[in-house]
């Protein structure tokens, strides 16, 4: 479809009393101040809490019977968008099992604080709930903040913004009632067919996403959220999707150690709070056939516990995954989970089940007393170091404001501003000629979009044109005919699905007319979509400059039309290599 618009002692001597008092004054303000801040600071960590006798915990642990204890290590499924009926049998599920947690999904913010608060009422000890939010609550929730995705993260250079981040998303969840979230995702992406990861990690540079990780984890962790990096020993490098079957990680102890498990092992250094683990079949950690990793001892405990030394809350990915359920249903998946180490047993397919029979396993001694004490105890102590143990219930006044703060949306367009990347290109090929006659393109959508009218405000003698991913080839071979007349032409390729996957999801014609345009002698494409989706452009290469800009938000396209104005440098490195074409670390400064 085609459219056309424009921070000596004085005891040595002797002093008036008065001013010596003073100074004693002044002396006594400085000790206190010193203490409070020291204290501040001393906080201990979640993984330091571990290290001595919790008093709040041991009585919470001497109160419940085998069955209650083996529940405290249950999180189950909670939703807010899919009606009474559901949000009823999960509040079912809870009274009876009096299980540990929960992992909310889709909804929306006041819907959820006010399910958090009734399902908190129906337990004797405190609910930790948690949620996915590697981008914040938007990854979730509906009329909540989205911070860029980690790989459009990726590209920024200042990582005290990634640990600011952290901060901001730790206040969002803490307001919501929330205790941890389940990420970062620290998985090095080294694979761009990945379907299931991609866009989630960081980048392909171990090293980045070490650093980042670890960024986002101190934030998060600063302001008193628990973290799990995922999904150990490493998610990058498949092309299977866990939730459909189980991927196959075929790479020797080496490389998995050297490449897949850095991130985790810094991060554990660093002081996580939590790991999650991948489900994927990997022969050189366990030959057991068709055993995902969460089942496997040899790999959360031996690995993990006992190699990697950690010692913080090992979570199970989603047990009612298809890479799992597959291969050990009625309930096996669920024991096998917790004989191999797992703290935390995530959407069992049916939690009463599971129960009951790890119960089983536990009476008959197939896990020893002393370690079944300290992963109940470890969960337990989690919910103490969240404040739990002094549970309040969640406001709902001012929460959509709340969630919604300026300084948030501020952040956004900062974090925005950092990633952009100049792949091709001079002052001179970005700002071009105000004055001629310009044609302003977006591919990918069927409205005008931010970027067009951002730009037109400073290209008076602009137009207007949308290229829809279908629009017939009849029609592209009338526009390009009718572009010919311009003396210059500001592109924009647009992703608008929610995942932007590797590959475009436009037409082949849409696609050579892309290669056409780039072909024009004043032609500047700024992408805001994946950066693998470069590769499947052709001739993209040969426009006069380029901007990767990863994701389609308006904040993003603000960013890249600031670039083009000169109003400000680009300062973004690619996150990945793609292909031939563009490298990890690559990116243009201007003078």
């Amino acid at each position: 479809m085609l459219k056309t618009m424009p921070p000596k002692s004085f005891l040595n001597y002797i002093w008036p009393m008065r001013v010596l008092k003073m100074r004693y004054k002044w002396f006594l303000v400085f000790v206190i101040n010193f203490v409070s801040l020291g204290a501040f600071a001393q906080k201990e960590s979640y993984i330091q809490s571990l290290n001595h006798k919790n008093h709040w915990v041991d009585s919470v642990f001497k109160k419940m019977n085998r069955r209650k204890k083996i529940a405290q290590l249950f999180f189950i499924r909670a939703n807010t968008d899919k009606g009474q009926a559901y949000e009823d049998s999960v509040a079912k599920v809870i009274s009876d099992e009096q299980i540990g947690g929960l992992v909310f999904f889709q909804g929306g913010p006041v819907r959820q604080a006010n399910l958090i608060n009734r399902y908190q009422k129906l337990v004797k000890v405190p609910l930790m709930i948690t949620m996915d939010g590697e981008w914040g609550l938007g990854m979730r929730l509906d009329s909540t903040i989205s911070y860029p995705f980690q790989m459009t993260l990726g590209a920024i250079q200042d990582n005290k913004l990634i640990y600011k981040i952290g901060q901001f998303v730790a206040y969002d969840f803490k307001r919501m009632g929330m205790q941890m979230n389940l990420g970062p995702d620290m998985d090095v992406n080294n694979n761009p067919d990945n379907p299931v990861i991609n866009y989630r990690s960081f980048g392909d540079n171990k090293y980045s996403v070490a650093a980042k990780g670890i960024a986002y984890m101190q934030g998060m962790q600063s302001e008193g959220l628990l973290t799990s990096a995922k999904h150990f020993p490493g998610h990058g490098d498949t092309n299977v999707d866990s939730h459909l079957d189980l991927p196959l990680l075929p790479f020797s102890r080496e490389r998995l150690d050297t490449l897949e498990e850095y991130p985790f092992r810094e991060a554990i250094k660093a002081g996580i709070s939590g790991i999650m683990i991948a489900h994927m079949n990997i022969p050189a950690l366990d030959t057991t056939k068709k055993l995902p990793s969460t089942l496997s001892r040899p790999i959360v405990t031996g690995v993990l516990k006992d190699s990697l030394g950690f010692k913080g809350l090992i979570v199970s990915d989603a047990m009612e995954m298809k890479a799992v359920t597959n291969y050990f249903p009625e309930g096996e998946a669920d024991v096998r989970a917790f004989l191999a180490g797992n703290d935390i047993i995530e959407l069992s397919e049916n939690s009463g089940r599971a129960i009951k029979l790890i119960r089983k396993v536990v009476r008959k001694g197939g896990i020893s007393k002393q370690e079944f004490e300290a992963r109940v105890k470890k969960v337990l102590a989690a919910k103490y170091w969240t404040g739990l143990n002094h549970y309040q219930e969640v406001s709902t006044g001012n929460l959509a404001a709340d969630l919604n703060r300026p300084a948030a949306k501020e952040l956004v367009q900062q974090l925005s501003d950092a990633a952009v990347t100049l792949l091709k290109g001079d002052a001179n090929a970005l700002q071009m000629n105000p004055l001629l006659k310009t044609a302003i393109i977006s591919i990918g959508v069927t409205q005008p979009t931010v970027f067009q009218q951002e730009l037109a405000r400073w290209y008076p003698n602009s137009a207007f044109f949308q290229v829809g991913k279908n629009t017939p080839e009849s029609e592209l071979k009338a526009l390009l005919t009718v572009l010919a007349q311009y003396d210059q032409i500001f592109v924009s390729i647009n992703d608008t699905r929610a995942r932007p996957a590797s590959k475009l999801d436009y037409s082949i014609p849409v696609k050579q007319f892309i290669t056409a345009i780039a072909a024009h002698q004043n032609s500047l494409f700024s992408v805001f979509a994946n950066a693998y989706t470069l590769s499947t452009l052709p001739g993209i290469e040969k426009c006069s400059a380029l901007l990767e800009c990863y994701q389609m938000t308006d904040e993003l396209q603000r960013s890249a039309v600031k670039i083009i104005l000169r109003q400000m440098n680009p300062i973004g490195r690619m996150p990945v290599t793609v292909k031939a074409l563009f490298y990890t670390g690559e990116g243009i400064r201007l003078q």
